[in-house]
């Protein structure tokens, strides 16, 4: 496939279907579950492409952070805009 994604997340309001949110992280490509809110998935998908297909799913509460490893590219959704920031600042290219 050929990108080693790394996709994190949080569902921040009781009560979220994280069956949905976990089946669509699951098609991207090969997949590892590291820790229960975060994965390695081995796509062809972008960061950005697979930020948005996982955040169709999710609330606008939750948030959603993608690293492409392998192209050294990251893409988030409903990410603080202090963590954000020190992101775009600190981001080695």
């Amino acid at each position: 496939m050929g990108r080693n994604l790394h996709i994190s997340y949080d569902l921040n309001n009781p009560g979220q279907n994280y069956e949905k949110v976990i089946a669509t992280i699951k098609t991207l490509g090969g997949w590892a579950k590291i820790h229960k809110s975060y994965w390695y998935v081995d796509s062809s998908l972008t960061a950005a492409q697979a930020r948005d297909r996982v955040w169709a799913v999710m609330d606008a509460t939750d948030s959603l952070y993608v690293v492409d490893a392998t192209n050294n590219e990251a893409a988030w959704q409903n990410v603080s805009q202090e963590a954000a920031g020190f992101i775009r600042d600190k981001w080695h290219k």
